[in-house]
């Protein structure tokens, strides 16, 4: 709770899998500190899970946003949550992982970023506590351990965070958001002309505008179509 606190004061947004234990805590830290949070589903964003969080993801959607990859009414089949994983690592500037068992879902986050080219952090715990084993092996296998929140904003460079976080709202970060970007404008172009013209997959073309809905550039206007949400159209080169 202290670090999700600490974070938002720094302008930092959490994201979060809106799980029950340490995912719910985050989320409210950051939303009672008047922060922005995101929570990323392993079902529809109309099927909240677990149930009891209704009315934070209710409070999560006044200051911030559900994710999710999957079509209204998709229920939490388990094998729903390790591919979501990606998604939240995918958004964010780096992973924090704060207690972890051996086979936590936590670690599948951390591998994510790893891959990702994400930035992991992990909180060190006891070497007696079997629910800090997956923590304590990623800080042995080369994450920056997390004593404070000075730990994360350091290793990030977020010192400028405020800034960082307004130009990333108008700059693609990635070549397939640049290359999704480009074809997009005032008239509705469908997500599978979208596919075609970037020879991209469909989970690609499809987390991509997420990302860019996300930072206001894209809209979804109905029927799977897209149009650019920005009036005025600036190139930028992704490197």
């Amino acid at each position: 709770r202290q670090l999700a606190t600490d974070l938002v004061h720094n302008g930092v947004t959490v994201v979060s899998g809106l799980a029950a234990g340490i995912d719910s805590v985050a989320h409210q830290a950051a939303l009672d500190a008047g922060g922005r949070t995101i929570a990323v589903l392993g079902s529809g964003v109309d099927v909240i899970y677990p149930a009891q969080n209704q009315r934070l993801a209710a409070q999560i959607m006044q200051q911030g946003a559900l994710v999710s990859e999957y079509p209204l009414g998709v229920q939490p089949e388990r094998s729903n949550f390790p591919p979501r994983n990606r998604i939240i690592s995918g958004l964010s500037l780096g992973v924090i992982v704060v207690e972890a068992g051996a086979r936590s879902g936590a670690l599948i986050t951390a591998d994510f970023a790893g891959e990702q080219g994400r930035d992991v952090f992990a909180v060190p715990g006891s070497i007696f506590q079997r629910s800090c084993e997956g923590a304590n092996r990623l800080i042995q296998d080369g994450a920056r351990p997390v004593l404070s929140v000075t730990d994360v904003l350091e290793e990030l460079n977020l010192a400028q965070v405020a800034q960082q976080a307004e130009v990333r709202a108008v700059v693609p970060t990635t070549e397939p958001e640049q290359n999704v970007l480009e074809l997009l404008s005032a008239e509705p172009t469908h997500v599978d002309e979208l596919g075609r013209a970037t020879e991209m997959p469909a989970a690609t073309v499809a987390s991509t505008l997420a990302l860019l809905e996300l930072k206001g550039l894209a809209r979804q206007v109905g029927g799977m179509n897209y149009v650019l949400a920005r009036d005025e159209r600036v190139a930028y080169q992704v490197g």
